[in-house]
């Protein structure tokens, strides 16, 4: 029941205030973090790849993989370096697997998140350990394939 109070505040508020509820709705379903559902926030320049164990500074090619027998989150600075730690995992190839990568042509300060397995690679960048893909939502002229550059990774080996 309202207090005679709170209906004169809700009554000088007018219809307006109720637009907002579905907009108030709409954004609390993103999480409270902004993250895609399933991954963990990166504390940029203090989390670590799990895999080399560098800071994770460069946005544009940061990844997540969520799995194993805990269902456990683990941060990567490199693509590479998940296709060469998710090689060496047992489950790595399990179809419940979650990957993401930040799509390299998002702004720094509003990454995409992308599926690595979806993504078009384009190679010749400068990454943070020398793996040099970054992944793009969108295909461009001589983007390659999930597919295609794990092979190359796996083949040039580190």
């Amino acid at each position: 029941m309202c207090s005679p109070g709170r209906r004169h505040f809700l009554g000088q508020l007018g219809t307006g205030a109720f637009v907002l509820t579905p907009l108030a709705a709409l954004l609390s379903a993103c999480g409270a973090s902004g993250w895609p559902e399933g991954m963990a926030e990166i504390k940029w320049d203090r989390d670590t790849c799990v895999r080399c164990r560098m800071a994770i500074s460069d946005r544009r090619f940061a990844a997540q993989v969520r799995g194993g027998p805990k269902d456990q989150v683990f941060k990567f600075d490199d693509i590479g370096c998940v296709i060469f730690w998710l090689k060496e995992q047992a489950w790595g190839n399990e179809p419940s697997v979650r990957l993401w990568v930040a799509d390299a042509a998002s702004k720094p300060d509003r990454l995409t998140w992308i599926d690595p397995r979806q993504a078009h690679y384009v190679g010749g960048k400068t990454s943070p350990m020398g793996y040099n893909f970054a992944a793009y939502a969108e295909a461009a002229a001589g983007s390659i394939s999930f597919g295609e550059m794990r092979e190359q990774l796996l083949r040039k080996g580190k």
